[in-house]
Protein backbone atom coordinates (compact mmCIF):
# COMPACT_ATOMS: atom_id res chain seq x y z
CA UNK A 1 0.00 0.00 0.00
CA UNK A 2 1.31 3.48 -0.90
CA UNK A 3 1.55 6.14 1.51
CA UNK A 4 0.80 9.64 1.07
CA UNK A 5 1.80 12.45 3.24
CA UNK A 6 -1.01 15.25 4.49
CA UNK A 7 -0.12 18.09 7.17
CA UNK A 8 2.72 16.42 8.17
CA UNK A 9 1.12 12.73 8.50
CA UNK A 10 1.45 10.00 6.39
CA UNK A 11 -1.75 8.24 5.01
CA UNK A 12 -3.06 5.29 3.27
CA UNK A 13 -3.28 6.40 -0.33
CA UNK A 14 -6.07 3.90 -1.57
CA UNK A 15 -9.41 4.23 -0.15
CA UNK A 16 -9.54 1.21 1.55
CA UNK A 17 -6.69 1.61 3.58
CA UNK A 18 -7.92 5.00 4.63
CA UNK A 19 -11.39 2.89 5.90
CA UNK A 20 -9.57 0.59 7.32
CA UNK A 21 -6.73 2.02 9.19
CA UNK A 22 -7.62 3.17 12.67
CA UNK A 23 -4.74 5.34 12.79
CA UNK A 24 -4.96 7.33 10.15
CA UNK A 25 -8.25 7.30 10.98
CA UNK A 26 -7.82 9.16 14.06
CA UNK A 27 -5.39 11.79 12.55
CA UNK A 28 -7.65 12.81 9.93
CA UNK A 29 -10.46 13.31 12.54
CA UNK A 30 -7.96 15.34 14.78
CA UNK A 31 -6.53 17.32 11.60
CA UNK A 32 -10.46 18.26 10.80
CA UNK A 33 -11.08 18.91 14.16
CA UNK A 34 -8.67 21.70 14.69
CA UNK A 35 -9.40 23.53 11.33
CA UNK A 36 -13.46 22.92 12.52
CA UNK A 37 -12.52 24.48 15.84
CA UNK A 38 -10.23 27.50 13.63
CA UNK A 39 -13.43 27.94 11.51
CA UNK A 40 -15.85 28.28 14.64
CA UNK A 41 -13.93 30.44 16.82
CA UNK A 42 -13.05 32.80 13.66
CA UNK A 43 -17.19 32.92 12.86
CA UNK A 44 -17.72 34.00 16.70
CA UNK A 45 -14.94 37.06 16.68
CA UNK A 46 -16.80 38.17 13.83
CA UNK A 47 -19.98 38.37 15.09
CA UNK A 48 -19.13 39.56 18.76
CA UNK A 49 -17.40 42.50 16.80
CA UNK A 50 -20.32 43.17 14.96
CA UNK A 51 -23.05 43.13 17.95
CA UNK A 52 -20.15 45.07 20.27
CA UNK A 53 -19.82 48.05 17.86
CA UNK A 54 -23.58 48.15 16.78
CA UNK A 55 -24.48 47.80 20.89
CA UNK A 56 -22.43 50.97 21.70
CA UNK A 57 -23.69 52.93 18.48
CA UNK A 58 -27.49 52.23 19.85
CA UNK A 59 -26.53 52.75 23.00
CA UNK A 60 -25.61 56.08 22.19
CA UNK A 61 -29.03 56.63 20.95
CA UNK A 62 -27.16 57.18 16.71
CA UNK A 63 -27.89 53.98 15.27
CA UNK A 64 -31.18 51.43 15.27
CA UNK A 65 -31.23 48.50 13.11
CA UNK A 66 -33.77 46.73 10.80
CA UNK A 67 -34.31 44.68 7.62
CA UNK A 68 -35.09 47.25 4.67
CA UNK A 69 -37.78 45.70 1.50
CA UNK A 70 -35.07 43.84 0.32
CA UNK A 71 -33.63 40.99 2.00
CA UNK A 72 -30.52 41.16 4.02
CA UNK A 73 -29.76 44.87 3.80
CA UNK A 74 -29.85 46.31 7.27
CA UNK A 75 -29.84 50.24 7.23
CA UNK A 76 -30.11 52.91 10.33
CA UNK A 77 -33.72 53.99 11.02
CA UNK A 78 -33.34 57.52 10.46
CA UNK A 79 -36.71 58.31 12.49
CA UNK A 80 -34.65 57.20 15.82
CA UNK A 81 -32.01 59.65 15.26
CA UNK A 82 -32.33 62.11 17.66
CA UNK A 83 -31.56 65.98 17.23
CA UNK A 84 -30.09 68.17 19.54
CA UNK A 85 -33.01 69.45 21.99
CA UNK A 86 -31.55 72.71 22.53
CA UNK A 87 -28.59 74.75 21.79
CA UNK A 88 -27.71 78.49 22.93
CA UNK A 89 -29.65 81.35 22.65
CA UNK A 90 -30.20 82.87 19.32
CA UNK A 91 -28.04 86.26 18.84
CA UNK A 92 -30.72 88.55 17.68
CA UNK A 93 -33.40 86.95 19.91
CA UNK A 94 -32.64 85.16 22.98
CA UNK A 95 -36.65 83.48 22.61
CA UNK A 96 -35.03 81.22 20.48
CA UNK A 97 -32.77 78.62 20.29
CA UNK A 98 -30.12 78.37 17.78
CA UNK A 99 -29.07 74.84 17.69
CA UNK A 100 -26.84 72.37 15.66
CA UNK A 101 -28.27 71.26 12.16
CA UNK A 102 -27.03 67.69 13.70
CA UNK A 103 -29.22 64.39 12.66
CA UNK A 104 -30.78 66.01 9.33
CA UNK A 105 -30.20 64.04 5.72
CA UNK A 106 -26.96 65.23 4.19
CA UNK A 107 -28.37 66.39 1.42
CA UNK A 108 -30.73 68.43 3.95
CA UNK A 109 -27.79 69.56 5.82
CA UNK A 110 -26.06 70.19 2.41
CA UNK A 111 -29.16 72.74 1.64
CA UNK A 112 -29.30 74.59 4.92
CA UNK A 113 -25.92 75.23 5.07
CA UNK A 114 -25.98 76.82 1.44
CA UNK A 115 -29.27 78.51 2.85
CA UNK A 116 -27.70 80.18 5.33
CA UNK A 117 -24.48 81.07 3.98
CA UNK A 118 -26.64 83.26 1.34
CA UNK A 119 -28.42 84.64 4.11
CA UNK A 120 -25.60 86.03 5.79
CA UNK A 121 -24.37 87.21 2.55
CA UNK A 122 -27.23 89.41 2.71
CA UNK A 123 -26.52 90.78 6.07
CA UNK A 124 -29.35 87.92 7.61
CA UNK A 125 -29.01 86.10 10.80
CA UNK A 126 -30.84 82.67 10.48
CA UNK A 127 -31.63 81.15 13.51
CA UNK A 128 -32.07 77.14 13.87
CA UNK A 129 -34.68 76.88 16.21
CA UNK A 130 -35.70 73.49 15.72
CA UNK A 131 -34.21 71.00 13.00
CA UNK A 132 -34.14 67.41 13.70
CA UNK A 133 -36.15 65.18 15.80
CA UNK A 134 -36.65 61.52 16.94
CA UNK A 135 -40.04 60.14 17.30
CA UNK A 136 -39.55 60.19 21.38
CA UNK A 137 -38.49 63.67 20.52
CA UNK A 138 -41.77 64.35 18.43
CA UNK A 139 -43.84 62.74 20.78
CA UNK A 140 -42.58 65.01 23.63
CA UNK A 141 -43.48 68.22 22.09
CA UNK A 142 -47.21 66.88 21.21
CA UNK A 143 -47.40 66.37 24.53
CA UNK A 144 -46.27 69.46 25.75
CA UNK A 145 -48.29 71.00 23.08
CA UNK A 146 -51.58 68.95 24.35
CA UNK A 147 -50.81 70.53 28.18
CA UNK A 148 -50.37 74.29 26.08
CA UNK A 149 -53.34 74.39 23.97
CA UNK A 150 -55.67 71.80 26.09
CA UNK A 151 -56.98 69.22 23.66
CA UNK A 152 -54.84 66.76 21.09
CA UNK A 153 -56.85 67.99 18.33
CA UNK A 154 -55.50 71.84 18.93
CA UNK A 155 -51.95 70.40 19.62
CA UNK A 156 -52.26 68.18 16.32
CA UNK A 157 -52.23 71.46 14.71
CA UNK A 158 -48.83 72.61 15.58
CA UNK A 159 -47.12 69.52 16.29
CA UNK A 160 -48.20 66.41 14.47
CA UNK A 161 -49.23 63.17 16.01
CA UNK A 162 -48.31 60.13 15.55
CA UNK A 163 -44.86 61.04 15.76
CA UNK A 164 -43.81 59.56 12.17
CA UNK A 165 -45.55 61.76 10.31
CA UNK A 166 -43.81 64.99 10.81
CA UNK A 167 -41.16 65.80 9.09
CA UNK A 168 -38.86 66.80 11.54
CA UNK A 169 -38.84 63.41 12.20
CA UNK A 170 -37.82 62.39 8.60
CA UNK A 171 -34.73 64.55 8.92
CA UNK A 172 -36.40 67.07 5.70
CA UNK A 173 -37.50 69.82 8.00
CA UNK A 174 -36.83 72.94 10.08
CA UNK A 175 -37.83 75.77 12.18
CA UNK A 176 -36.32 79.31 11.63
CA UNK A 177 -36.48 82.22 13.62
CA UNK A 178 -37.08 84.99 14.42
CA UNK A 179 -40.21 85.71 11.87
CA UNK A 180 -38.24 88.22 10.16
CA UNK A 181 -35.01 85.64 9.46
CA UNK A 182 -38.04 83.50 8.39
CA UNK A 183 -39.67 85.94 6.31
CA UNK A 184 -36.71 86.32 4.32
CA UNK A 185 -36.66 82.68 4.05
CA UNK A 186 -39.77 81.96 2.53
CA UNK A 187 -38.66 84.87 -0.22
CA UNK A 188 -35.51 83.85 -1.20
CA UNK A 189 -35.39 80.13 0.18
CA UNK A 190 -37.04 78.71 -2.83
CA UNK A 191 -33.97 78.71 -4.76
CA UNK A 192 -32.18 76.57 -2.71
CA UNK A 193 -35.23 74.11 -1.86
CA UNK A 194 -36.63 75.25 1.19
CA UNK A 195 -40.13 76.24 1.26
CA UNK A 196 -43.12 77.18 3.70
CA UNK A 197 -45.67 75.26 4.38
CA UNK A 198 -48.24 75.75 6.52
CA UNK A 199 -50.02 79.21 6.81
CA UNK A 200 -50.07 78.69 10.78
CA UNK A 201 -46.34 78.54 10.99
CA UNK A 202 -44.20 81.13 9.80
CA UNK A 203 -41.30 79.34 10.90
CA UNK A 204 -41.51 75.86 9.42
CA UNK A 205 -40.12 75.21 6.36
CA UNK A 206 -38.77 71.88 4.32
CA UNK A 207 -36.62 71.17 1.71
CA UNK A 208 -37.35 69.35 -1.50
CA UNK A 209 -34.60 69.51 -4.16
CA UNK A 210 -37.88 69.89 -6.45
CA UNK A 211 -39.22 73.15 -5.24
CA UNK A 212 -35.90 74.53 -6.57
CA UNK A 213 -36.72 74.11 -10.64
CA UNK A 214 -40.73 73.44 -10.33
CA UNK A 215 -41.50 76.34 -7.06
CA UNK A 216 -42.72 75.70 -3.90
CA UNK A 217 -46.30 73.89 -3.44
CA UNK A 218 -49.46 75.86 -2.00
CA UNK A 219 -49.57 75.95 1.27
CA UNK A 220 -52.05 74.06 3.52
CA UNK A 221 -53.76 75.04 6.32
CA UNK A 222 -51.60 73.58 9.17
CA UNK A 223 -49.93 70.18 9.79
CA UNK A 224 -53.24 68.20 9.83
CA UNK A 225 -53.97 69.89 6.32
CA UNK A 226 -57.28 71.75 8.17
Amino acid sequence: MSIATFAGTQLPMDCYGLLTDAVAHRRIIRIMSKTSRRVVFGVLLIVTLVVSTGGALGYLGRLTLVFDRHPGKPLAIIEEVPGPPDGPNCSIDARYFDEEPEGLRPEVLHAWLQLRQKASEQGVKLCLNDGKRSRQQQQAEFDEAVEKFGTEELASKYVLNPPDRSMHVIGLAVDIQPIESAKWVEKNGGALGWCRRYENEQWHFEYDSSYSTGGCPALIPSATGS
